[in-house]
């Protein structure tokens, strides 16, 4: 059964829609969000679905300034406030008296698997992580563009951050385009690949404030591993262009309540067939080993 509901996040609400599956509660339950610039509806209920068919409640939601929630301005991507919305959504579950307030999983992909990396090691009590494709390091993701691209973007936003310094409308970027074009992410191929997760017909807002571009080269969530002591599922493309999965491979070994598991696939395709039966099948398994 699927619900819309809403949710408060420092005085802001944040659009979400709730899964639960047939039978009584308390349910253990999966809190998810998506990457960069996205929305709850580029398939992320394919993933709850099939959670909820495995009996775990789902919480998806939107971020401040994004998709259906509140915010303004619109498509500001400011990662300490998503990283509170996140700490939202868990107390908004740990309220509800049908969901297991101590068998809570966070699920993340992309930027957002960097986030529930950050948002364990903030959260009392998370009992597993699961993070696809996860953004880690930003040293390493600034190693996959042109010299021309970071100074391109550096500079729109440095003036988006002055514009926000004095109050004004942002200035922005695309999140993504085709190779000829700025944008955060114009490797080849990505721009099909994420565009084509956006249901035929529904709005979307292809920008992004451009002050973003600031901040991601010095975010690497990667570093939370070290405080994390619940089980981690960590999910890693070998042909991931935009969020390599060497930092995975080469820190990994060192923490025995990680799980890290390497397929042979890019960025995008963990989110479609026939990818994302493999990808959701390995991470119910992981859900009921843990839990």
């Amino acid at each position: 059964m699927k619900q819309t509901i809403r949710f408060e996040s420092q005085g802001v609400t944040c659009a979400a829609w709730l899964f639960l599956p047939e039978g009584e509660g308390p349910f253990p339950t999966v809190v998810m969000a998506h990457g960069l610039a996205a929305i709850k509806e580029m398939r992320l209920d394919a993933y709850a679905e099939r959670f909820s068919a495995a009996g775990c409640a789902c919480l998806v939601f939107d971020y401040r300034y994004f998709g259906e929630s509140d915010g303004q301005p619109r498509q500001l991507l400011d990662i300490g406030k998503q990283h509170r919305d996140w700490l939202s959504a868990i107390e908004f579950v740990r309220r509800q008296p049908n969901l297991d307030r101590k068998k809570i999983v966070l699920w993340g992909s992309s930027l957002s698997g960097g986030h529930v990396l950050k948002v364990a090691s903030m959260a009392p009590d998370i009992a597993a992580v699961i993070a696809q494709v996860p953004h880690l390091s930003g040293f390493a993701s600034l190693f996959q563009n042109s010299l021309s691209k970071l100074i391109a973007l550096t500079l729109h936003g440095i003036y988006d951050g002055l514009r926000g310094i004095l109050g004004l409308t942002p200035h922005y970027v695309l999140s993504v385009a085709e190779p000829d074009r700025l944008a955060l992410l114009n490797a080849p191929g990505e721009s099909a690949g994420y565009l084509n997760l956006v249901p035929s017909g529904h709005p979307f807002d292809q920008r992004v404030a451009a002050r973003f571009a600031l901040f991601i080269g010095l975010y690497s969530p990667i570093r939370a591993l070290q405080k994390l002591k619940m089980p981690v599922l960590l999910q890693v493309g070998t042909q991931d262009i935009t969020t390599p999965a060497k930092p995975a491979v080469d820190v990994c070994p060192r923490y025995p309540n990680v799980q890290l598991k390497q397929y042979e696939t890019g960025h995008f395709q963990p989110y479609v067939e026939p990818m994302f039966s493999t990808i959701v099948a390995d991470q119910i398994d992981f859900i009921k080993q843990v839990l």
